[in-house]
């Protein structure tokens, strides 16, 4: 491995580091600023923060993977997450952050929940927790399968780590990595780090398919699209192929925003709501310019590896093969650091969400309600090892696939929590019934959806994605359960 790639490693490691201690220092003297960096996150760095620890390895390696072998037709994944990313920033966005702090100031989900739906409180709250701290050990450990897939195939035989394969030392250096800086730092580094990692993925996602499409043996627009046409006229296609059902099971990707609570924890954050509209413009912006460079990337990667004979046997790796190509090493390494990046902003926002369930709706509700602040962060910390090393176990396996792991952890958490923070923020009729009847159903839908393999096949056809049955199940539940009992008056008007 050339020294310039490491020395471009390493500046980011180094950098990464900096800032957890700097915000350990600044705000993780309390559990409100170590688990939500006290509600001060400016608009740019709630945007990017949002959008770097929702797209994650998925933007550089899932996403690319997908279209890579199947062509536009996977694009509809990318365009049902906008459209649901910007209906989260006018729906959830100002509400709860707005409904967070007049609830008794809750500082993490089931918190608010247990504030909002207070005549199921202690069940509401326990229940919420556990599915975020199931779900969100899936889900960092597909983050910590693309770490080990990028170590595997761009440092192959360069590290040894007490005779680890290259893959379980991916895993070992990005956890660890990861692991430090969030512990350290809290929220704040986290946030502030993701901010950095978003301004860092963005210029990759630029930089490289304009490379890959002009540099050497690339050929141009009109060249790779006579490569890709003749190679399979439906990989230029958006509908050749594509059910019905497929098409919904790709944009309903977008309705799992609404639940996942390492995004919307950022709308909490922002320090007021007049910077929600600023932030919502900046994240929009980044997160359309980051969508049409990974599948711009794809798609005139294939075409390069066509062009140049390449075999590409894990597509979802084309990201890396083409950095190790057609860079200079230092800028190699910076996009290595790009793609750790999209995995390590994503880690530490899921580990810090499930730590701090465990810290506040476990430990101080039922083992040590009298907890210090100092003991509440210490706790929060210890919480964030033990779900990574969780996740590293789940993670073990080699052979997983970034974007399936990605896909059931999201269907849980967009089913689980989506139709409850929608209708909690938005319908006043909403009660604690409800709101437990249409979390467990939405979980367990996903779950039993999975189990019966339903996902990948439905009645002889194609599967139908869990987010949907699920998503519509908890809906359902909620506003049959709370129509159906007694309104406690759960819900306060807020005065403006």
């Amino acid at each position: 491995m050339a020294i310039g790639v490491w020395i471009s490693l390493i500046a980011y490691f180094a950098l990464m580091l900096g800032i957890g201690f700097y915000a350990m220092r600044a705000s993780t003297s309390t559990s409100e600023g170590y688990i939500l960096g006290g509600r001060s996150l400016s608009a740019p760095v709630a945007a990017l923060s949002a959008g770097a620890s929702d797209m994650s390895g998925w933007l550089l390696m899932g996403l690319p993977g997908a279209m890579f072998v199947s062509g536009f037709g996977s694009a509809w994944i990318g365009i049902g997450l906008f459209v649901g990313a910007f209906a989260n920033w006018i729906l959830v966005a100002p509400r709860l952050r707005e409904q967070t702090v007049h609830y008794g100031n809750a500082i993490t989900i089931p918190q608010f929940l247990s504030h909002r739906f207070p005549t199921r409180a202690i069940p509401l709250r326990t229940v919420s927790a556990i599915v975020i701290v199931i779900f969100f050990a899936v889900y960092t450990a597909s983050g910590l399968v693309a770490g080990g897939k990028l170590f595997e195939s761009a440092f192959s035989g360069t590290i040894d780590i007490g005779g680890m394969s290259d893959y379980s030392a991916g895993i070992v250096i990005t956890l660890g990595i990861v692991l430090a800086y969030s512990v350290v730092g809290g929220f704040l580094a986290v946030s502030m780090t993701d901010f950095v990692q978003g301004c860092i993925m963005m210029l990759a996602l630029v930089i490289m398919p304009l490379v890959v499409l002009f540099g050497e043996g690339g050929g141009g627009f009109s060249q790779a699209s006579e490569i890709l046409n003749e190679t399979d006229p439906a990989l230029l296609s958006w509908t050749e192929g594509l059910t019905l059902l497929g098409w919904l099971s790709a944009v309903t990707w977008g309705l799992g925003y609404f639940g996942q609570p390492h995004i919307i924890v950022r709308f909490m954050a922002i320090r007021n709501l007049k910077d929600v509209p600023a932030a919502r413009n900046i994240g929009m912006s980044w997160m359309f310019i980051s969508l049409v460079g990974a599948g711009s990337m794809a798609m005139l990667g294939r075409a390069y590896a066509i062009r140049n004979g390449m075999d590409v046997e894990d597509p979802e790796t084309i990201f890396i093969i083409l950095a190790e190509l057609l860079f200079h090493p230092l800028i190699t390494g910076f996009l290595y650091a790009a793609l750790l990046a999209a995995i390590m902003s994503t880690i530490s926002s899921q580990l810090l969400v499930a730590s701090s369930s465990l810290t506040e709706d476990f430990y101080r509700l039922f083992l040590r309600k009298e907890a210090s602040e100092k003991e509440a962060v210490t706790i929060g910390r210890l919480s964030v090892v033990v779900v990574g090393l969780v996740a590293a176990t789940i993670a073990a396996n080699p052979d997983s696939q970034v974007l399936g792991l990605v896909s059931n952890a999201w269907a849980g958490f967009g089913a689980a929590f989506g139709p409850l923070i929608i209708l909690s923020l938005m319908w006043p009729r909403t009660n604690g019934a409800g709101a437990i009847a249409g979390m467990v159903v939405g979980a367990l839908t996903v779950i039993i959806w999975i189990s019966l393999g339903w996902n990948a096949q439905f009645m002889g056809g194609p599967g139908i994605y869990e987010i949907m049955p699920g998503f519509a199940a908890s809906f359902i539940a909620i506003m049959l359960v709370s129509s159906m009992t007694a309104d406690a008056g759960e819900y306060q008007h807020i005065e403006r």
